[in-house]
């Protein structure tokens, strides 16, 4: 990694560990499997604790079909949302369907927890536990996985922040970002750039690798040429993890009739989402309506919905359970 003095040079691998030139351990990977593990200590010490109607014996399969919920509901999402060709994309490669490629990246986190409340209305008939304590519980435990995915959505380098205004540019903030990759895409003049031996031009393959590698020489004079952008992603990930977990522990610290949290989750989230989406650019083909993005637009749906299961499950006559801070009798 390279730390600049006016930005911070992306130049991170989205592959932990290369097997092959085309396979290996990504990041976005091992982000949802560390999401996953954390959302299995926190239900498993919840059931031992008596902190939620889940048996313990029960934890590691309504992780399973949470699991399930999260890849097949947001990978479903991203298509329908974002690019619904890929579901017509064929290839005479594996995975052959275009769908399947998750290790490309592309999910949605609406489509996840869409995908996540459907696997939890199906074990909760199959156990006899109530719906809304099982996707209150869910909600609960979603903003560590949620945080792990924008940092892996940084490490990867997508979903990038919007240009910084222009008169920070010449002088960008500590925490703007500069994504070498830039340079592939023909808009930097590189003519007067040249190398330090025998000042030969210097193509934009040439330029990018340079700055990945940390070729000094290069990097001094390209990177005050490249775009400073809003650093979305840490943004988004510190919003949807750490102020999003201290909303829902502060509203469960006592016991809440079933269906609150979950409301609470929704309109946190969809709030946050429609704050944070102001500093990222807009999904390339995907048209703004009424001037919102596709994202914020799902997340107005998010806010209403959750003021609604708010307002109605709070009048519910059905008994509060599982406080953070005061446990079940049962």
């Amino acid at each position: 990694m390279t730390i600049l003095a006016e930005s911070y040079l992306h130049r991170l691998d989205p592959v932990a560990l290369r097997l092959s030139d085309d396979w290996g351990i990504r990041w976005y990977g091992l982000a949802y499997l560390a999401g996953f593990v954390i959302a299995w200590l926190l239900i498993r010490w919840m059931s031992k604790t008596k902190r939620t109607l889940v048996p313990e014996s029960a934890v590691g399969d309504m992780l399973v079909y949470a699991v399930v919920g999260v890849l097949v509901g947001g990978r479903l999402g991203y298509a329908i949302f974002y690019r619904p060709e890929i579901l017509i994309t064929f290839d005479a490669s594996p995975p052959w369907w275009e769908l399947l490629a998750i290790h490309r990246g592309g999910m949605a986190s609406h489509g996840g927890i869409i995908g996540v409340v459907i696997a939890m209305i199906i074990f909760a008939r199959r156990h006899t536990l109530p719906n809304l304590h099982l996707i209150d519980l869910m909600a609960f435990i979603a903003p560590p996985g949620l945080f792990l995915g924008r940092i892996a959505n940084f490490i990867n380098g997508e979903l990038w922040g919007k240009a910084v205004q222009d008169a920070w540019q010449l002088d960008p903030p500590w925490w703007s970002v500069k994504y070498p990759n830039e340079v592939l895409y023909g808009q930097i003049d590189l003519s007067n750039v040249g190398t330090a031996t025998n000042n030969q031009q210097v193509t934009n393959e040439i330029a990018f690798q340079s700055l990945m590698e940390g070729d000094q020489v290069l990097t001094s004079e390209i990177v005050p040429m490249l775009t400073a952008w809003w650093p979305s992603q840490l943004i988004q990930a510190i919003c949807e993890g750490p102020i999003l977990m201290v909303v829902l522990v502060l509203v469960w610290l006592s016991p809440r009739r079933p269906g609150i949290i979950s409301g609470w989750f929704l309109l946190t989230y969809g709030a946050l989402r429609i704050c944070t989406e102001i500093v990222r650019q807009p999904d390339e083909g995907i048209e703004i309506i009424a001037g919102l993005q596709r994202g914020q637009l799902l997340s107005v749906a998010m806010v209403l919905g959750g003021l609604t299961m708010i307002l109605i499950c709070r009048n519910r006559s059905v008994p509060a359970i599982c406080g953070l801070f005061k446990r079940n009798k049962q």
